[in-house]
């Protein structure tokens, strides 16, 4: 059985370091064979799509990831009006207690995020198994092991690819943009959770080759653009 603190393969290779894998997983990824994951339905199979049929076709998830005031919804709604994919906004799947948490200060644990992260990756799914050819997700996905949730959808279905688009800016940066978005918008996400969010983030590391790294310290304008043509690139590159 996979752990929730195993790290997961990233497009097919194993982690640098195979220490976090039971013995069951190593066995798997060398196989491709499919452990027991939380939340993944055990009729999953290795290359057959969502909806039961083989399908060689590539179906894409692109996530756009960071902390608190990064743009995420920004750039997100961007791509799926340009690539004509549905759009998830990761925040409206919380439950009230996670909000009511945030709203207050009070920081997420892993255990909030949990649940959470599995809506997110079976409504990915839904949506692709629906006849989309991607899926625009909003999420912070702020630790690897987060993102290893979402990349769970690829690991059971080898026509889905989980691309990653992290939005990376200094904390003081996104400590002004939250506090004039609260301002602006009563969000319930207050500038003092960007600290909380600073504290719990682990920037993707180099062997996380499905990720695409923008720094958001730009005009969004300029973030948007690049972030366009970077997942145009992708999808060149895998056609």
């Amino acid at each position: 059985m996979l752990s929730y603190d195993s790290p997961m393969p990233v497009n097919g290779q194993p982690p640098k370091s195979p220490s976090g894998l039971t013995n069951g997983v190593q066995q798997a990824v060398a196989s491709k064979t499919q452990p027991r994951v939380p939340g993944v339905p055990t009729s999953a199979n290795n290359g057959a799509h969502v909806n039961g049929s083989l399908d060689t076709k590539y179906h894409h998830i692109w996530l756009v990831t960071g902390p608190a005031g990064c743009g995420k919804t920004t750039v997100a709604e961007y791509l799926a009006q340009a690539l004509k994919l549905p759009y998830i906004e990761g925040d409206s799947f919380h439950p009230q207690a996670n909000i009511e948490k945030m709203a207050n200060g009070v920081p997420l644990t892993d255990a909030d995020r949990w649940d959470w992260l599995v809506a997110l990756r079976e409504e990915s799914r839904h949506q692709l198994a629906a006849g989309s050819d991607g899926v625009v997700l909003t999420c912070s996905a702020l630790k690897r092991k987060y993102r290893d949730v979402i990349r769970v959808a690829g690991y059971y279905d080898r026509s889905i690819l989980i691309h990653f688009i992290y939005l990376s800016a200094p904390e003081n940066v996104l400590v002004q943009r939250v506090t004039a978005r609260s301002a602006a918008t009563n969000h319930y996400m207050g500038a003092n959770m960007v600290h909380s969010q600073f504290q719990t983030l682990e920037p993707p590391m180099a062997d996380e080759t499905d990720v695409i790294s923008l720094d958001v310290s730009r005009s969004l304008e300029e973030v948007k653009r690049d972030a366009l043509a970077n997942v145009k690139a992708v999808m060149e590159e895998e056609a």
